[in-house]
């Protein structure tokens, strides 16, 4: 039975808040994956740039999500922190459901760095081989399954910098990873993440990186921790970026998109 990790933990000694580390993070942001180009994909070609929202507004736009969706959820299913590890990081230029499809047999075999191993990079491959960029996703997994037992016991670290230095882990995969299994409001900013920011006037930037220190630094303290979530879920089934559905939008009083649609 598949169950989702929500154990959480109080950032430690030695470990800085999201707030804290802002200034460090923008140092990071020559090394950051380019921003996808159409920031506003679905706007009229002379659409101007959304003006920027209050901070009053961008309050009310949390509360809503919230009082809508009070625990939003991934939805990339995992039995441990392991097999979330290895999901978010198959899920880089995949659908989560495609990705779900694929690992439902693999971590019924495999849940454990150590079993991944053993059962080998053929059978890894085999297994994902519907997911785009199978091959090397499936070498991925074997290379961060054998430094996670090398290095870790064989446990996920709860550190951003031991994350990234996992082969096939970027940022916004340990922030995920963060943010789900040990409780850190994180902000993992993913194609939808960045659209929505950009196309409302919450969180305008020209990389994930941006984006994601401007909403660090703007989304009130009480909802930092679901942040992420309600706004890759608001831009994957209301703000789409081809045919928004602006009719059917908690914020669209608030939302500065000029495309709006009827």
């Amino acid at each position: 039975m598949t169950v989702r990790t929500t154990t959480r933990r109080k950032t430690g000694a030695g470990q800085s808040g999201p707030r804290a580390t802002a200034g460090a993070a923008a140092k990071a942001s020559s090394t950051a994956k380019s921003a996808p180009k159409r920031q506003g994909a679905g706007a009229p070609r002379n659409a101007r740039k959304p003006a920027r929202l209050t901070d009053a507004e961008v309050a009310e736009i949390f509360r809503r999500f919230h009082a809508a969706n009070p625990e939003p959820k991934g939805e990339l299913e995992h039995v441990n922190v392991y097999t979330l590890l290895v999901a978010v990081v198959l899920s880089a230029q995949a659908t989560d459901a495609g990705v779900n499809k694929a690992t439902r047999a693999l971590f019924a075999k495999a849940d454990t760095p150590a079993k991944m191993v053993a059962l080998g990079e053929d059978a890894v491959r085999e297994h994902i081989k519907t997911i785009g960029l199978y091959r090397n996703k499936a070498r991925n997994v074997i290379l961060l399954s054998e430094k996670l037992v090398a290095e870790h016991g064989g446990e996920v670290p709860c550190d951003r910098a031991a994350l990234e230095r996992l082969p096939g882990v970027g940022r916004k995969t340990a922030n995920v990873v963060l943010n789900i299994a040990f409780g850190e409001p994180t902000i993992a900013v993913d194609t939808h993440l960045f659209r929505v920011s950009n196309r409302t006037g919450l969180a305008p930037g020209k990389s994930p990186l941006d984006v994601e220190l401007v909403l660090l630094a703007r989304v009130p303290e009480p909802y930092l921790q679901h942040a992420h979530h309600w706004l890759i879920l608001h831009g994957r089934y209301v703000c789409l970026a081809r045919a928004p559905k602006c009719r059917d939008c908690l914020i669209r009083d608030l939302c500065r998109f000029d495309g709006k649609t009827a």
